[in-house]
């Protein structure tokens, strides 16, 4: 199994720390936020992880180098100067992350969740973990049922964690899907992954699993700040974060 991190994202409501410094290389808890990422991903046994880079690309392999430090081997899908969005991204990363389903982080949280815990193979085309909603985005994203299987629409809707499992044949028809939705480009592909989580929803093809525990949208300076205090006092502590 391979994984894809994504970290091309320009880090606007992080400014000015994201000027010089992509927002996955932000240091938190003693390290950048990315390494918490691949550390997790070596733990459950993956060697190969590839991370989507665009916004000051040439910072990422001076920082983490091949990954051999983490018994991994990184590969950098360089997206130009724009960032291609989710689906975009996800689209052209998928010659370096093969036919095989693939788990994918966002670069940009922080979480105590144990990757393993994800599945290996998803019963439909994608895995998706989910949390609580966040005071920053109270409506949440999807509804997850008693069947465990995600809808776009549902009276308790969840906050999708950034993380999951996905079979690369969720992007099989993506102009279809996508259309003329705006903010999207065909020529490159630069589009989201959610409106095709929301078709794959509609036939029930997207499952999801509810953590309870700790995590964070790390996405403004204050947010980072509250992440960094909280876990240098749990290293001091000794404690779980």
């Amino acid at each position: 199994m391979k994984a894809l991190i994504f970290a091309a994202g320009k880090g606007e409501r992080m400014r000015p720390l994201t000027e010089r410094t992509p927002k996955p290389l932000l240091p938190v808890g003693g390290k950048p936020l990315i390494v918490w990422h691949l550390e997790k991903l070596s733990a459950m046994g993956i060697t190969d992880v590839v991370i989507n880079i665009a916004w000051l690309a040439e910072c990422f392999e001076p920082a983490l180098g091949d990954g051999s430090r983490w018994g991994l081997r990184l590969h950098y899908s360089h997206e130009g100067t724009e960032p291609l969005e989710t689906g975009g991204g996800m689209l052209h990363a998928l010659g370096l992350l093969g036919d095989a389903p693939f788990l994918v982080v966002n670069g940009d949280i922080w979480t105590d969740y144990d990757f393993h815990r994800l599945p290996r193979e998803p019963s439909g085309l994608a895995h998706l973990l989910m949390v609580n909603n966040p005071p920053q985005h109270p409506r949440g994203d999807f509804a997850l049922d008693d069947n465990g299987l995600l809808q776009a629409d549902g009276a308790a809707k969840l906050t999708y964690a950034g993380i999951g499992v996905y079979r690369t044949n969720i992007l099989d028809h993506w102009r279809t899907i996508i259309g003329d939705a705006p903010g999207t480009e065909k020529f490159p592909p630069r589009f989201k992954i959610v409106p095709l989580l929301w078709a794959a929803m509609a036939n029930g093809h997207v499952t999801g699993e509810y953590h309870a525990g700790a995590w964070a949208d790390v996405g403004t300076p204050e947010r980072l700040s509250e992440l960094d205090r909280r876990l240098s006092a749990a290293a001091g502590a000794g404690t779980a974060p």
